[in-house]
């Protein structure tokens, strides 16, 4: 089924209406709230890792080291314990849908992934490979795309088939670096998260 945008403010604002003049039964979402608390052994101050901002959290996880709790720093001086829909949501980071690792972490049943992982063409399951074999591959299709589409004119090389992103976590001088490796391989395509 595919939704409009105006279908889905109406949504949106039929929903917020009824909870606003209490339509909808939230004792149930409130009572599950209260008997199912969060709950962590241990509490450190972190720096969100989604954009630029820098937003201050305050992360509780449990005795597994998983991520049990996320709240905003409300001693941050940048978002005095507010935070946005993926910085509330940072928990997820432990767990990727589909993949259950083995024994590199803590608890045996953790889904946290710290490998690369590979899908093979046409596969439906994730296979584990080694950090030198990704990077391997990786410069091997860098390689060859540069050789099969680079575009030289009057001296100038292109290479159009291959766009790069940065990131806003970056300081001044990786974003510089980053800029000139990418320019050194002819890439002309490239673009800073800030500015999506």
């Amino acid at each position: 089924m595919a939704i409009t945008r105006r279908d889905f403010l109406k949504i949106s604002g039929i929903t917020s209406a009824g909870i606003f003049f209490g339509l909808f039964d939230l004792e149930p979402i409130k009572a599950y709230a209260l008997a199912n608390p969060p709950e962590w052994m241990t509490e450190a101050c972190n720096i969100c890792p989604y954009c630029g901002c820098g937003c201050g959290l305050i992360l509780g996880a449990n005795s597994e080291g998983q991520i049990t709790y996320v709240q905003g720093d409300p001693d941050n001086p940048i978002n005095l314990g507010s935070l946005c829909s993926k910085g509330a949501n940072a928990g997820q980071l432990n767990h990727i849908e589909g993949y259950s690792s083995t024994a590199w972490y803590k608890a045996a049943d953790s889904e946290r992934v710290i490998y690369p992982l590979k899908r093979v063409g046409g596969a439906s399951d994730w296979i584990q490979i080694s950090w030198e074999d990704a990077l391997d591959e990786i410069a091997d299709l860098i390689t060859d795309e540069r050789n099969n589409h680079l575009i030289t004119t009057d001296g100038v090389n292109r290479l159009e088939t291959i766009a790069a992103l940065g990131t806003a976590k970056d300081t001044n001088e990786e974003c510089y670096l980053f800029t000139k490796l990418m320019r050194s391989l002819g890439i002309v395509y490239l673009e800073h998260c800030a500015r999506v």
